[in-house]
């Protein structure tokens, strides 16, 4: 499935201490990944972005955390046009 990001933001479901770091797929508008880096000192959203950068084909430091920095929901600001496929 291939999907195009409205507005830059994307929303993703982090699953920390995770077995494998991976693309789990979607569930309605909320991209799943699963990384794992635990969640403490912003080892798992640097992980998460990473993880994201390399399934996209882009440079880590055009990703940027706008929203859920302690949740495992968070919201990610990516280039406009960027194509999502999982």
């Amino acid at each position: 499935m291939t999907r195009r990001t409205s507005e830059s933001l994307l929303h993703v479901r982090v699953q920390p201490k995770a077995r494998a770091n991976a693309v789990v797929g979607w569930r309605g508008e909320t991209l799943r990944v699963s990384v794992t880096a635990a969640p403490e000192d912003g080892k798992a959203n640097r992980a998460v972005i990473v993880l994201l950068a390399d399934s996209l084909g882009i440079a880590p430091s055009s990703i940027s955390l706008v929203r859920g920095a302690s949740s495992r929901d968070k919201w990610f600001r990516l280039p406009a046009g960027t194509t999502l496929s999982a």
